[in-house]
């Protein structure tokens, strides 16, 4: 399982490949049970169709590694159209950015101003953005981009903890300390294991860790998983603990365990799905396999019946 785990990460970055996938109608094909699809259009109305089912929705423009100003300043405008139509259409719903994707590697403080004048419209608007998290290498950047952003617009910006991260504890009390909205997630990119658990059972471990602590931090978080035994712990100490379960969020990927949203939003929990849409969505397929290896089977198989 870890060496298909560590194929589909190393080919997430090959652009070759990514190539020829984003651009073949079989990729296209393959994806769509990930990706909700290629326009705006696309994902305002996967998450209408969400919403109607009593879940949240999160849209992702899926893009990174920007390298010009142009393009970085054209991906926020995506998010800019998508703020004003979530308030238009009145979705439960708001936004999560990648800083690559706006220009970080290209020059930080450009990211840092697009993404505050993402910020800035999601307070005007009532809505939220959550900056997403990448590689080891952004880890630092990102945080304290939060931190600086929440200070400017408290409630209104979040980001994404990884427990296979050795330093997340360390990073969810220090963000939690400030009242900043954390989404845990297991974590999707190859890291040393200097850095990074490199067993499954120690990162569920301190995944479950981690979720308990936010839970009951009074910060609202997102805890994102498809892990029905993780899921299930929660739901007991929900019922041990009678925490209200207005205190937190089951976070879930869209096209994985729609079983799973569905049950939990009809028990009374609250769960956001992740709806990542746009023609740049070679990385993210990849990772999603990497996360999951059994998925390339399902996909298999409905690619077969059609």
């Amino acid at each position: 399982m870890n060496l298909l785990r560590s194929l589909f990460i190393s080919l997430s970055s090959n652009y070759g490949l990514r190539s020829f996938a984003e651009s073949s109608s079989v990729g296209r094909k393959l994806s769509s049970r990930f990706v909700a699809g290629m326009t705006i259009e696309d994902a305002l109305q996967a998450a209408a169709r969400v919403n109607r089912e009593g879940i949240a929705a999160t849209l992702d423009s899926l893009g990174e590694s920007v390298n010009d100003a142009e393009h970085a300043q054209a991906s926020a405008d995506i998010y800019h159209q998508l703020i004003d139509q979530i308030a238009a259409r009145g979705l439960n719903a708001n936004v999560s950015v990648k800083l690559t994707q706006v220009g970080m590697d290209l020059d930080p403080e450009l990211a840092e101003s697009i993404v505050s004048g993402m910020v800035s419209h999601a307070e005007r608007s009532g809505s939220f953005v959550r900056i997403d998290m990448e590689g080891s290498p952004y880890t630092e950047a990102t945080i304290a981009m939060t931190e600086r952003l929440h200070a400017r617009w408290p409630g209104c910006v979040g980001t994404v903890l990884q427990a296979y991260l050795r330093r997340t504890a360390a990073d969810a009390r220090r963000l939690v300390g400030q009242g900043i909205r954390i989404r845990l997630c297991k974590g999707a990119y190859k890291e040393p294991a200097e850095i990074a658990f490199p067993e499954k059972k120690d990162v569920d471990q301190n995944y479950c860790e981690l979720m308990l602590y936010l839970a009951t931090s009074g910060v609202f978080c997102g805890m994102a998983t498809h892990d029905e035994v993780i899921v299930g712990r929660m739901r007991r100490f929900v019922e041990e603990t009678r925490l209200e379960k207005s205190k937190f969020e089951f976070q879930m990927l869209y096209g994985v365990r729609r079983d799973l949203q569905r049950k939990l939003a009809k028990d009374g929990y609250g769960v956001r799905v992740y709806i990542p849409f746009g023609p740049e969505w070679y990385p993210y397929f990849m990772r999603r396999l990497a996360e999951r290896p059994a998925n390339v089977l399902f996909l298999v198989k409905n690619f077969l019946k059609n």
